[in-house]
């Protein structure tokens, strides 16, 4: 199921029928709670760099914060995981057993069987049949993408696709966008493994810059 709400716009499958009305009522609180929050301090939206934040801010403020920091980014770097995170936690609190939320690349992964998960690095044909294999023990999980080439997000790095796997979606997609920014050219590929593996919390990194790859960590590949 596709709903979207404003700039937000998900991919939500689960292992049975979905209220889109919850969905979109739950999509609308954060966005909601997210905004309200700017309001009051606009450097939330508009840093590059961590902020403090009131200890009365929404628990998802705090938390974009927090991986923000482990990342020394923006907290609107982990705004997509953020989202995909918090809803895939309150279907999961509904019986859900199956649960992918995938929010512009950033995704929240509970199953009761093996998935395999597609890399897109743009045109580039060479990585084409590339997918992460995801056991079911592992989850629920993020898998969370960040490119210096493909989408609209702010990226200050040249890799096709940088992709982190993390128990926590939030913390995944603050350091994909720290690594990613990290990556010019391939020579940079080991000192931005060895940035997201020295996080806690990091369970894996992929890498790819044109006909380049490398990865570190807990990750399986599959055709």
């Amino acid at each position: 199921m596709r709903i979207a709400v404003q700039e937000t716009d998900l991919q939500v499958l689960a292992d049975k029928p979905l209220d889109k009305d919850f969905i979109k009522e739950k999509i609308s609180l954060y966005r909601r709670q997210i905004e309200t929050y700017i309001s009051k301090d606009r450097r939330f939206l508009t840093s590059l760099k961590p902020i403090e934040v009131e200890l009365t801010a929404p628990l998802i403020v705090k938390k974009m914060s927090a991986a923000a920091k482990l990342a020394n980014v923006g907290p609107m770097a982990a705004v997509a995981g953020a989202i995909a995170e918090f809803l895939g936690r309150d279907l999961l609190s509904r019986g859900y057993k199956d649960v992918i939320v995938e929010n512009g690349g950033d995704i929240f992964l509970k199953t009761t069987k093996s998935r395999a998960i597609g890399i897109y690095a743009g045109r580039s044909k060479l990585w084409n049949n590339l997918k992460l294999k995801i056991k079911p023990k592992s989850t629920p999980m993020g898998i969370c993408t960040s490119s210096g080439t493909i989408g609209h997000s702010l990226s200050f790095g040249c890799a096709e696709s940088v992709v982190i796997l993390a128990k926590n979606i939030i913390l995944a997609d603050a350091v994909a966008t720290a690594t990613c920014n990290r990556v010019q050219s391939k020579q940079d590929l080991s000192s931005a493994i060895d940035f997201a593996r020295s996080i806690k919390g990091i369970l894996g990194v992929t890498i790819i810059i044109k006909k380049t790859f490398a990865s570190w960590g807990k990750i399986e590949f599959t055709k």
